[in-house]
């Protein structure tokens, strides 16, 4: 299987290159990504325990689901097919904001990422890709905070970061 290619960007978003994901990962370069949200009329947020088999932060907690953008593919096009390839399901998706994080591993890895945050709505159980999946849940943006707060071992390094971003945006657009 060819290793895919992630789009290195400057601080701007500009396409700078491309390179192959573990590379880009290996260096610390800058590159898109997207991360997906998707809640229930609930207003509880669907959450992914990454698969036992990933590289990097396996059976750790984190948004629906994120991931790469490839050339030439817009970021709804992205968050839409990995959307489909991990959860198993598609919906419209709205992007919210987009902001620069660097998160480093203790596998030497690092995600410097342009990251693109969006939202989209579903009720349904999803049908999860178990290469990329282990186990999925629903819950409300308040306990996530708070279980965040008592087990931050338990979540992505960059859910962590992208929750908060993504906890203030949702909580501006009540007032």
């Amino acid at each position: 299987m060819k290793e895919e290619l992630v789009v290195l960007v400057d601080e701007k978003d500009v396409q700078i290159g491309l390179m192959p994901k573990l590379e880009a990962h290996e260096k610390a370069l800058l590159h898109r990504a997207f991360s997906v949200f998707i809640l229930n009329d609930k207003n509880e947020i669907m959450l992914q325990q990454r698969a036992a088999g990933k590289y990097h932060s396996p059976l750790l907690w984190t948004n629906t689901c994120c991931s790469h953008q490839r050339e030439n593919e817009t970021n709804i096009e992205a968050g839409k097919r990995r959307l489909q390839e991990e959860m198993g399901f598609s919906v419209p998706l709205k992007e919210l904001f987009s902001f620069i994080y660097k998160a480093p591993f203790d596998n030497g890895l690092t995600e410097h990422e342009f990251d693109h945050v969006m939202i989209g709505y579903y009720n349904e159980a999803p049908v999860v890709n178990s290469e990329e999946v282990e186990s999925w849940k629903w819950m409300t943006i308040e306990a996530i905070k708070e279980d965040m707060q008592k087990h931050k071992q338990l979540y992505t390094e960059w859910f962590k970061i992208i929750f908060d971003k993504f906890y203030h945006y949702i909580e501006a657009q009540k007032k």
